[in-house]
């Protein structure tokens, strides 16, 4: 299975730091649109993740839910119907949570910067550094801390928990706000 590490923080603004992984970023803006619907799975995390009506991709991943940098396996299946995906997948094991984003994606270096703006929760930076096939966790941390203090993004922003997670504890009032637009001067 590939590998990454993997870090989330909560940001106030994806506007004002926006400019900020542009500066050190050497590819992106691309602008993503993504609806995530999440299967129960035992083993780990399951999800079909719809770009569009014709491209998808279904996933499976495992980690470990902690505020800090951490190791995740993952798994990649592309998929040019992700809608009758959706249907088998939730009639075969019942859907456990749906996310949709507007993420905005840069690569600097080996390492995904993704600023999401994650509909009912607002703002998030993440990161996803590639590890090579035998390389220490520990090197992927390194380059996610560095980038951290390149973004100022201070430990007490840090997330443990996936969006899905985030999204089960908000109380119900929350599903009536408005649905996400590529705008993102609502952060």
């Amino acid at each position: 299975m590939a590998r990454n590490i993997e870090i989330k923080a909560r940001i106030e603004s994806i506007d004002s730091l926006l400019p900020i992984v542009a500066k050190i970023a050497d590819e992106g803006p691309i602008e993503i649109l993504q609806d995530d619907t999440f299967f129960s799975c035992p083993n780990g995390r399951l999800k079909l993740r719809a770009f569009s009506e014709h491209d998808g991709q279904l996933i499976f991943y495992q980690r470990q839910d902690s505020a800090g940098p951490k190791e995740s396996f993952y798994v990649i299946s592309p998929t040019s119907s992700p809608d009758t995906l959706r249907q088998a997948l939730s009639l075969a094991y019942g859907e456990s949570g749906r996310v949709r984003k507007h993420r905005t994606l840069f690569l600097t270096g080996r390492t995904r910067v993704h600023l999401d703006k994650v509909e009912k929760l607002g703002g998030f930076l993440e990161l996803e550094v590639v590890l090579a096939e035998g390389e220490s966790i520990e090197a992927g941390i390194s380059v996610a801390h560095e980038l951290l203090g390149k973004l100022a993004v201070s430990p007490h922003q840090l997330v443990e928990e996936a969006y899905v997670d985030l999204l089960a504890q908000m109380p119900d009032k929350a599903i009536h706000q408005k649905p996400l637009s590529t705008d993102d001067s609502q952060c």
